[in-house]
């Protein structure tokens, strides 16, 4: 999508360049973007985070393996499927995480949460202002739920500006498990007419880039529904630029439409499938991550590389506790030595066979980076 860029408008997270001689305007700027699937907690994860000796929760070491694949990006972008609404601590079905699971995001180099899913009201009214005021303490952008309207019509969509680039990032799901008495607290619910009147604020605002992550399909489904293909077609005629998916917790196809006789290059993953949970029956134990290259020149910018990691929960049991840690599969694939166990080994081996398999079938212009003598590379 081509539109005017604003600089005027500098947000307190810009990151502006500039260079003695030259019109930033005329500079090209290069902007990556990671998009990351679902974040859960069930009672093992959480469990698994608490110490014996304290009683503190520290969530670091499950994004120790894939922190750098996370933190190179210019941006990052998950979903969030807990509350952060204090104790007690409870997993499915009705998540309440510590908020240290969110710092641990955070430090890993996610930027930002989208929390509007199913599970988003869990705990009312007052889980949704609890995370809200959690994840405004510990410093991580948010969107998807609000306090009341006032917020709603101030904070969405969210603008973010980095490198030359104005972002609008929108998040809605198709619903929630608890739907009654939520007021006025607010989780964005997938409305056609809404979310069309908020692409227009979008436009409005002048956004480069459209970003719309939304909780949809059939859970356990590695078929995309006609229903998320016809939603899709309607965003992209709306302005959307790229649409992200959540909730099936498997992988589904992901489309990268070029730039083709005048119809607009966009981008549609339909699902990542689970970036970390406690999920492990089969092709729920893992997930992609997504990263978007951009260049932007003058008031125009392109995609020029559209890939994903296929990534795996590897969770050992040490000291007769069970841990988790998120694998970044082609790191590990080929090193049964790093596994405690041959079967722990087989079973990502597994993940990764039926992943490619699906993916290589069904994608479109998305490749696989994979790692190769010290460095990424798409294949």
């Amino acid at each position: 999508m081509i539109k005017r860029v604003s600089v005027a408008i500098i947000l307190s997270f810009c990151f502006t360049i500039s260079i003695a001689g030259q019109d930033s305007l005329n500079m090209i700027n290069k902007f990556s973007l990671v998009l990351i699937g679902d974040i859960m907690g069930h009672e093992e994860q959480i469990r698994s985070a608490e110490s014996e000796q304290t009683g503190v929760y520290d969530f670091e070491e499950v994004f120790k393996y894939i922190r750098s694949e996370i933190s190179e990006a210019d941006f990052a972008i998950a979903n969030f499927e807990v509350t952060l609404s204090g104790p007690p601590y409870t997993g499915y079905p009705s998540f309440s995480s510590p908020a240290s699971l969110a710092v641990a995001c955070k430090n890993a180099g996610i930027d930002c949460l989208v929390t509007a899913n199913n599970h988003a009201a869990d705990r009312g009214r007052t889980g949704i202002k609890r995370t809200i005021n959690k994840l405004d303490s510990i410093g991580i952008m948010h969107t998807g739920t609000f306090l009341d309207q006032d917020d709603r019509d101030s904070l969405c969509p969210l603008i973010i500006k980095k490198k030359g680039i104005s972002l609008a990032l929108l998040n809605y799901s198709y619903g929630t498990n608890r739907a009654k008495g939520l007021e006025p607290a607010i989780v964005n619910i997938m409305d056609t007419n809404m979310i069309a009147r908020d692409l227009r604020k979008a436009v409005e605002n002048e956004a480069d880039i459209i970003v719309l992550f939304l909780h949809w399909g059939t859970e356990y489904d590695t078929i995309p529904s006609k229903n998320q293909t016809d939603l899709a077609e309607y965003f992209f005629s709306q302005g959307v630029d790229i649409i992200v998916g959540s909730h099936p917790h498997v992988i589904q196809k992901m489309v990268w439409t070029k730039d083709n006789e005048g119809i607009k290059d966009n981008i549609l993953i339909y699902s990542l499938g689970n970036f970390v949970s406690n999920q492990s029956k089969l092709r729920r134990d893992g997930g992609a991550v997504v990263k978007i290259e951009m260049e932007r020149k003058g008031e125009s910018y392109s995609t020029v590389n559209a890939g994903y990691y296929l990534t795996w929960v590897y969770t050992p049991v040490v000291n007769d506790s069970k841990r988790f840690f998120i694998l970044p599969c082609s790191k590990y694939e080929d090193q049964p030595e790093f596994f405690n166990k041959p079967s722990e080994f087989l079973r990502m081996k597994t993940f990764i066979y039926n992943s490619r398999s699906l993916l290589q079938r069904q994608n479109i212009n998305f490749k696989e980076y994979r790692y190769s003598d010290g460095e990424w590379i798409l294949f």
